[in-house]
């Protein structure tokens, strides 16, 4: 049933992308005449499916956040787009969650609630330098921490997705 199930998926998720002219999120590839890749999908309860390159994320707006996290040692300055933002451009919204998805197939469901009522942006830089594969990138989901001493508790944490290249609204 499983295989099935996926093998569908991967058919109509491939002629969609066939039919749109991109390829899939993080790929590294970009589509035909765009040398710019796409680096996040978002798709699920949404009327449709989108393909976001860093350019159509910085033409939402450039976030910078200063803050430490669990992973790095001191206080870095990171540069994206306000998650907030992202869902905007998607226009209605029919979940309260979203589930980010790492290139490592590495899943987390965050609230909605976290992205309206805090600056938590989709990170693509790290002190001025983009992040790559090997260091978080394409995208890392950075929440404010240091400004909202809420969200230093460690049980939020596994939100902080890195290697982030898919949003599922379920």
């Amino acid at each position: 049933m499983f295989e099935q199930v996926d093998r569908r998926w991967l058919l109509a998720r491939l002629t969609a992308l066939a039919c749109a002219g991109a390829l899939p999120a993080g790929s590294g590839l970009a589509a035909a005449g765009n040398a710019d890749p796409v680096i996040l999908e978002v798709s699920g309860r949404v009327a449709n499916s989108r393909f976001f390159t860093r350019s159509d994320l910085m033409a939402l707006g450039v976030t910078t956040i200063e803050t430490s996290t669990s992973w790095t040692t001191g206080v870095h300055r990171f540069e994206g787009v306000l998650a907030r933002a992202v869902l905007a451009e998607m226009g209605p919204v029919g979940s309260t969650s979203v589930v980010a998805r790492a290139l490592n197939d590495y899943t987390a469901s965050i609230p909605i609630s976290d992205f309206e009522n805090y600056d938590v942006i989709f990170a693509w830089s790290m002190d001025g330098v983009p992040l790559t594969r090997r260091d978080k990138g394409p995208l890392w989901i950075i929440y404010p921490r240091d400004a909202v001493p809420e969200l230093a508790d460690e049980r939020l944490e596994h939100r902080w997705v890195w290697q982030m290249n898919r949003l599922l609204l379920p």
